[in-house]
């Protein structure tokens, strides 16, 4: 059905609100629903609810038999009559699905579908169900088992499927195709192209197949062909529902107005024998489905999404005394569907009730339906009860089967004795040369065991860590399991590489969203979570990308780069290679400890928690300091115009607080200083008592410091007990707290103020929760102010201290208030007329309320050595261009694993494996305060002539001509591309048992040449771009065989190059991916990923792929030289100059073959004919005498090719 038109109320339904699958009471059900429903303490429904008094059912009259609650809360999509069994089957908006048996409507089973898509259309089939998502076909058995799990492309939008067949299905959607999928091989079979979009509803005849589709067409098509043959322009605005009977076809929309769409309450009639329509049928109700219901006559069943139901004959007139009304639970009906005995009508409505309507007392769904499979009953249910107060009982009553043989609970005594393990015996050769000294014994070591290793062994546990699929381990992660294991999506992951390096390993598995990941296998990439907060922080987003300045190693400008590759990305991961490069080279970076080794980052020694906190730390103080040496842009002016001092930076304006120091002397003598803080760590209370602390009581005790300390005081002239205090002048916008649990202390406060906490929730809720007299005014209070439950259960509660929101109210002493803060508070309170704003509010009362955003933290794994993940807010905005939707959503960042997570899960912290290290928490309506504008920093200029960093170079060795004004590139223009690489890094793998190769970690690769010709033009192959890459880092291999990098070229002190920096040369690529230029190259999508450059595919003409067929290997760039352009290349080395002339002739000599693309036939004859001959000459290159080209020898003649 397409909903477009409808209530706009059902917009705003969102699945994140009803994220988890457990349902809960709402406020809104009829109580007389809820007679004879049992709620576990969770608040999950057990049972159906059948209506308690009998219902008088006048025969031949539809009435309402049955209502029952399919999810509480959560709108019901879709429902469906088995057509095999008697079972009404129903589908939810959080994609679950439950069966009702018969017309009592007892629960027959109940699964879930999809975790995150609504469930379409259900369809019945004789051995199963087909359940249709957005973009995603199920097939399960009826009691919840799958049969096959058909996934589409993830730029699919399917809402409805229509059986043509027994095996065949077609499926359409918002797209301009329908699918034709075969259901024995699970395989699409055609793609059918529909010339109006937005196929929305389909019905079949023996004539016909019939599409509704969005624009308010219906369109009539071939069975065999699917080819148009009638179409119906039935609606302006949108089609609503339609149906086929006999000759007559039906239809309900919605009408274009001057104010929008308006239901049309004329329904279009349609005669199939002219093709034309008939007089159009007023009713009474605003029709949003329609049914034929023909019984003795082609009765319409006409239903408004209020709930009115309107029976008429189709070529009569509607009577307004054959209208009768469902009751609803919640406001609006959501779906129906009509019994194939036509003796039930079924009602879903949007809060997750089904109603049943029959016209008989005892209906039956089906005319002939088979008998129904139920779960065997539970045979000690019939045993008869025992009473074990009774001594004279006997026990002969008990069922034991008959055996002659020893039962196993009389175990002999002998078997019973402890035998503990005896320690392995020790070399002889030990005892024989052993020397003792008091109690201890020395020897020298006979060498016959391996030193401090013990040999490995597989333990028969070891399958439950490496069969888990969807987060892949380290090899050191193959331990005893822990006490408490770490759930799935939160261990550490890895990629696993093949001989086809990351073309074939499947990110898409770990990422279902639209926002990019991080990979963890550069050095240092522990700060990935990190770079994720920074970036979904909209202000120091805009801010950073804003920024560009003259230094080589600048963190703001690498971060800035690397934000924008995360704008672009699709989903795709992303790299900070050339962020974390500029990070290894801040000396205060290696002072602080934060840049580790190899070998510790692999193996977790230090505390990841501790290291990320100083990170935190480091990395404010480091993008202070850059911004501060820059003129703050004109677009970061604050919303009330005030602006910060030429010594601050719009870093300092986000994160700083500013601050009294007071310290007072036992002498009187006071000294007050004025400083400012980036962040705040939290102090605990030294209290052993289990006393319940808030966060916010922490928060303040933290930020108001006061300690006793040992001060130079000027009065006294010496050194002095001080009273030491801090005051707060002015508050951040966002607020940065390091938590400090880095010992058993802390993680032991954490734990006893979660359990305090979910006690009084417990003692508050709890009772009422279990209650069948669960008062809705107490419900209120676990409510949010739109009417949403804040949490579906009591035990969500768990393990949580932390608000999502708290207020800070400077006073007039200057001193500071701190509480929690509930979502059902509001500003107002604070007693400020309703006409100011929020901004003049908060300057008139001096009050903030600050609304979690992210939560750091550190995963405590002792098979993987740990991980860090990151729990973030993501905002309006960042989904409005990614995904064209306006909502929020928590997500969890784990490198390139990301996943939408309920937002208690933020803030559960279970302190045995998930602790928490940094929590940052912004200002309500932060981004309001802040012009959010970017404007592209990198301008033309980079483009032009620059100096060479190597002293030998003379004009003379110049291989390049800078663009000259009249030269600068356009959208569309052509730009031949390559780059040579040197290795940092030599990779790492293992051998396995069966002798092939395992890859551990690649190789770490940097760019070292990057050359770009001219594409067109009289310049054409000429070099614009010839730069070598200057490097600080050491290089283990220059590969100069295949690079033709030699010892001495990337050093400026010898170097006859023209030698440059990395940001120099990136900053002219990024210019040219920004103008719109298209890149052709060999194998670009490696030397982009090296060079750390994110590229639209749209941009990308990689001749790899523009000769290559499917399922065939790739075929090298010296081939295909020979092959087409009769060219001998790399001989001794490469030279990137000429493979990039390179690569732009054979783009031209494949416009040459497929005529443009236009020929794909023809072109497809002349790859055959290419793998032949790569075949037969195993892919190599003869030398000059023995054999020349295809070319030269005319094989490449036009009418070769075409014919």
């Amino acid at each position: 059905m397409n909903f477009e038109g409808l209530d706009p109320g059902l917009a705003e339904f969102s699945p994140a609100m009803h994220s988890t699958l457990d349902p809960v009471l709402d406020a809104h059900l009829n109580p007389s629903l809820l007679q004879n429903v049992e709620l576990d303490p969770e608040g999950v429904a057990l049972e159906a609810l059948p209506v308690q008094e009998s219902v008088h059912i006048m025969e031949g009259v539809y009435s309402e038999l049955h209502s029952v609650v399919a999810d509480v809360g959560v709108p019901v999509s879709v429902s469906h009559f088995d057509l095999h069994e008697e079972m009404l089957w129903v589908g939810s908006h959080g994609g679950h699905a439950t069966s009702f048996f018969g017309p009592a409507l007892e629960r027959y089973s109940s699964f879930q579908v999809n975790g995150s898509d609504d469930i379409r259309q259900i369809q019945s089939l004789e051995n199963g169900i087909l359940f249709l998502t957005k973009n995603n076909l199920k097939y399960m058995a009826r009691g919840g088992l799958i049969i096959f799990d058909y996934l589409l492309d993830e730029s699919e939008d399917m809402h409805s499927l229509l059986l043509t067949d027994n095996n065949t299905l077609l499926v359409g959607g918002l797209q301009n195709h329908v699918l034709e999928i075969d259901l024995n091989t699970v395989q699409e079979t055609q793609k059918y192209a529909v010339e109006t979009p937005g196929v929305t509803i389909m019905r079949q005849t023996n004539r016909f197949f019939f599409c509704g589709h969005t624009s308010g067409k219906v369109s009539l098509r071939d069975l065999r062909s699917f080819k148009v043959e009638h179409e119906f322009d039935a609606f302006s605005g949108s089609l609503s529902d339609f149906d086929v009977h006999g000759n007559l076809l039906a239809a309900c929309g919605f009408s274009s107005r001057l104010t929008g769409l308006a239901c049309d309450r004329f329904l279009k009639v349609y005669d199939l024998r002219m093709m034309r329509a008939i007089t159009p049928l007023q009713v009474h109700v605003d029709p949003a489905f329609l049914r034929f219901i023909p019984t003795y006559t082609s009765r319409l069943a006409i239903i408004s999404q209020s709930g009115q139901c309107q029976f008429c004959e189709p070529t009569g007139l509607a009577n307004p005394a054959d209208i009768f009304h469902v009751n609803p639970v919640g406001p609006l009906l959501m779906t129906f569907d009509v019994s194939a005995s036509k003796q039930a009508l079924a009602f879903g409505d949007s809060e997750g009730c089904v109603h049943l309507w029959t016209d008989s007392p005892e209906p039956s769904f089906n005319p002939y339906s088979r008998e129904t499979e139920f779960a065997l009953p539970c045979l000690v249910d019939s045993l008869p009860p025992l009473d074990w107060n009774q001594d004279l009982l006997p026990l002969s009553l008990i069922p034991v089967p008959l055996t002659t043989d020893t039962l196993l609970s009389d175990w002999p005594a002998a078997n019973s004795v402890p035998a503990p393990r005896r320690a392995p015996p020790v070399d002889a050769e030990i005892l024989r040369t052993m020397k003792k000294v008091g109690f201890i014994g020395y020897a020298p070591n006979p060498r016959t065991r391996l030193r401090n290793q013990i040999p490995y062994r597989l333990k028969e546990s070891d399958h439950e860590f490496d069969n888990f699929s969807q987060v892949a381990e380290s090899p050191t992660g193959r331990e005893e399991e822990p006490l408490h294991t770490v759930s799935k999506k939160y261990r550490k992951v890895t990629i696993k590489y093949s001989k086809l390096g990351l073309e074939d390993f499947d990110f898409k598995h770990y990422n279902k969203t639209l926002f990019a990941g991080l990979e963890p296998h550069i050095p240092n990439a522990y700060c990935n979570c990190m770079i994720q907060v920074l970036y979904f922080l909209e202000p120091v987003r805009c801010l950073i990308q804003n920024h560009l300045c003259q230094k080589e190693f600048c963190l703001a400008c690498e971060l800035g780069f690397l934000f924008h590759m995360l704008d672009l990305s699709r989903g795709d991961p992303c790299q900070g290679s050339n962020f974390l490069r500029a990070f290894r080279t801040i000396p205060e970076a290696s002072a602080l400890g934060l840049i580790l080794a190899d070998s510790d980052e692999a193996s977790g020694k230090g505390s990841l928690a501790r290291l990320i906190q100083r990170w935190n730390r480091f990395i404010l103080t480091q993008l202070h300091q850059d911004m501060q040496e820059l003129e703050v842009p004109q677009a970061y002016r604050g919303a009330g115009g005030s602006f910060c001092s030429s010594g601050d930076s719009v870093i300092g304006q986000l994160f700083s607080c500013e601050m009294e120091n007071c310290s007072l002397c036992r002498c009187g003598s006071e000294t007050v200083r004025a400083s400012s803080t980036l962040l705040f760590t939290l102090s605990y209370p030294e209290d052993k008592t289990g006393k319940n602390y808030d966060f916010a009581q922490v928060l303040k005790r933290s930020i108001c410091l006061e300690q006793n300390t040992q001060a130079w005081c000027d009065n006294c002239e010496k050194y002095q007990p001080t009273i030491q205090t801090r005051n707060i002048r002015h508050l951040p916008d966002i607020l940065v707290i390091n938590c400090e649990v880095n010992s058993s202390k802390e993680a032991d406060f954490w734990r006893l103020q979660a359990e305090v906490a979910f006690k009084i929730a417990v003692k508050k809720f709890g009772g009422e929760m279990k209650s069948k007299e669960f008062a809705l005014a107490d419900r209120k209070e676990l409510r949010s102010p739109e009417g949403f439950l804040r949490c579906s259960s009591i035990e969500e509660l768990k393990n949580v201290w932390l608000p999502f929101s708290i207020r800070m109210k400077m006073t007039k002493n200057k001193g500071l208030d701190v509480c929690n803060w509930a979502d059902e508070h509001e500003l107002s309170s604070l007693g400020a007329p309703s006409q100011w704003g929020p901004a003049r509010a908060e300057e008139e009362h001096g009050v903030y309320v600050y609304d979690l955003m992210a939560t750091v933290v550190h995963i405590r794994d002792s098979r993987t050595g740990g991980s860090l993940v990151a729990h973030i807010k993501v905002g309006e905005t960042y989904h409005q261009r990614k995904e064209g939707v306006t909502h929020q959503q928590w997500y969890l960042f784990n490198d390139f694993l990301i996943e939408p997570i309920d937002k208690y899960e933020a803030v559960q912290f279970d302190m045995n494996w998930k602790v928490p290290a940094i929590l940052y928490y912004v200002k309500r309506n932060l981004n309001s305060r802040y012009n959010l504008n970017i404007k592209n920093p990198i301008e033309a200029s980079v483009l032009l002539a620059e100096a060479s960093l190597a002293r030998k170079q003379r004009k003379t060795h110049t291989t390049f001509i800078p663009l000259m004004l009249n030269e600068m590139p356009q959208v569309g223009d052509l730009v031949g591309l390559d780059a040579e690489f040197v290795t940092l890094n030599e990779e790492e793998a293992e051998l396995r048992s069966d002798g092939t190769k395992s890859t551990i970690k690649p190789s770490q690769m940097s760019v070292a040449r990057i050359t770009c010709v001219r594409g067109q033009g009289p310049n054409e192959g000429i070099p614009f771009i010839d730069d070598y890459i200057s490097t600080q880092e050491q290089v283990v291999d220059y590969l100069t065989q295949y690079s033709g990098i030699k010892p001495g070229d990337l050093d400026a002190k010898i170097s006859s190059k023209h030698l440059t920096t990395l940001k120099s040369t990136y900053l002219k690529l990024r210019f040219l991916i920004d103008i719109g230029v298209k890149f052709v190259g060999h194998g670009l999508q490696k030397d982009f990923r090296v060079i750390n450059l994110m590229v639209p595919k749209d941009q990308v003409l990689d001749t790899v792929y523009l000769f290559h067929m499917p399922r065939k290997r790739m075929i090298s760039l010296r081939f295909l030289a020979w092959y087409f352009l009769d060219l001998k290349i790399q001989g001794e080395t490469h030279d990137s100059i000429e493979d990039a002339r390179t690569a732009l002739q054979l783009y031209r000599k494949y416009l040459e073959l497929s005529k443009n693309g236009t020929e794909p036939e023809s072109f497809h004859k002349v790859l055959k004919g290419l793998y032949e001959k790569g075949r037969k000459m195993d892919w190599k290159v003869p030398e000059p005498e023995s054999q020349t080209s295809p070319k030269s020898k005319a094989a490449l003649r036009q009418g070769d090719w075409v014919g």
